[in-house]
């Protein structure tokens, strides 16, 4: 495929115009919240080369960094008097198109809506320049009726929305298991429910749905309505570890602000540090960071289960990112896209370098 002919699994849904685009983070809508929330420079800090850095992120726990970051204040500390204004996002479209107008310039987000932008654009707006965590997909089920894998067939099974990044993981381990679906209707030997996130605990309550193939923290709010974990998408994958949330940054910001790219992710490595070394006040972090932007803290019986099953890491883990990409393609919701060049891990390497920590690898996939 030529890289100046982007081909997305949007042009093979221009049917279905209500999808903004076809590939999300985690399918919780397309709305974005611009707070226009600044976080405050110490006294006497040092600015680096821009006045601010406009940071984008998910309320959701696999955003974890970005949360524990700029409520701990470890963000800001490596920034110095260049201040953090963040924009909250519920989908990846929205994400990827502030980024694109220039509304941010680093955003948290996952895999699929990295691929999708990169390859719409033809690999002119971003690139992945770390990995922030991995893990927190199950496939919650009720165990009134599914009791095996086997009885998955047949049955409704939910994901956060057409061809977002737990709608392709369900859809490719479907095949696994012999059984065939339409990629697009959803239709086959397993019911595939598109539902947004935010109802799907609801749909499952109603008996609507019989599971869901979803992220964290709505997996544990299944279990807590009932729900059994069936299968834990970790375990799917070599050393249990695939990308769920990565960090993009516009090429334009990473070109004429390379010092402040490279403070955001000195602030993001010593976050995943922190939490590793924090885990308790971390996921309380995390939580009150919840709070102040949704208006609720998540309860034990959910925070506690879905905290355990993430990782929080720098690796970007870009072999998974590639596998996502041809499952995409299996699947029917892709054309093969064009990914040389949507890594540049030279600033994280050199700030893991300076922590005296091995250099993660691209995959193939990096800048030229």
């Amino acid at each position: 495929m030529s890289a100046a002919r982007p081909l997305t699994a949007l042009r093979l849904l221009a049917a279905t115009a209500a999808l903004p685009l076809l590939l999300t983070a985690c399918g919780y809508g397309a709305q974005s919240t611009d707070d226009g929330k600044e976080t405050k420079a110490a006294a006497g800090a040092e600015k680096l080369s821009a006045d601010e850095v406009r940071i984008g992120y998910f309320p959701n726990l696999t955003h974890a960094t970005a949360l524990v970051g700029v409520q701990e204040g470890l963000l800001q500390k490596e920034l110095g008097a260049t201040t953090i204004k963040s924009s909250t996002f519920n989908a990846g479209p929205s994400e990827i198109e502030a980024l694109n107008s220039g509304s941010i310039d680093i955003g948290w987000i996952g895999p699929s809506p990295s691929i999708n932008g990169y390859t719409k654009a033809a690999g002119e707006n971003l690139q992945i320049i770390s990995g922030s965590a991995s893990g927190g997909v199950k496939l919650v089920v009720n165990p009134k009726k599914i009791k095996s894998v086997g009885d998955v067939k047949g049955k409704k099974i939910a994901t956060p929305q057409l061809g977002n990044t737990q709608d392709v993981a369900l859809l490719n381990w479907i095949s696994g298991q012999g059984w065939k679906v339409d990629a697009q209707s959803g239709r086959g030997d397993v019911s595939v429910v598109r539902t947004d996130n935010k109802i799907t605990p609801d749909a499952y309550r109603s008996g609507s749905i019989d599971g869901a193939w979803v992220p964290e923290p709505t997996a544990s709010k299944l279990v807590a309505e009932g729900g059994k974990v069936l299968l834990d998408e970790s375990d799917l994958w070599p050393d249990k570890k695939f990308v769920i949330t990565n960090i993009i940054v516009s090429q334009k910001f990473l070109k004429e602000h390379p010092d402040v790219v490279e403070a955001v992710l000195r602030g993001s490595v010593k976050t995943n540090a922190w939490i590793g070394a924090n885990p308790d006040k971390a996921k309380a972090s995390a939580n009150k960071a919840l709070e102040k932007l949704s208006g609720k803290a998540l309860p034990a019986e959910v925070i506690d289960p879905a905290w355990k099953s993430i990782a929080f890491l720098d690796d970007p883990l870009a072999a998974t990112l590639r596998t996502e990409a041809d499952n995409a393609v299996k699947a029917g919701l892709l054309e093969k896209p064009a990914l040389q060049g949507i890594y540049d891990l030279r600033p994280l390497n050199k700030v893991l370098k300076a922590e005296g920590r091995p250099a993660v690898d691209d995959a193939g996939l990096g800048t030229p």
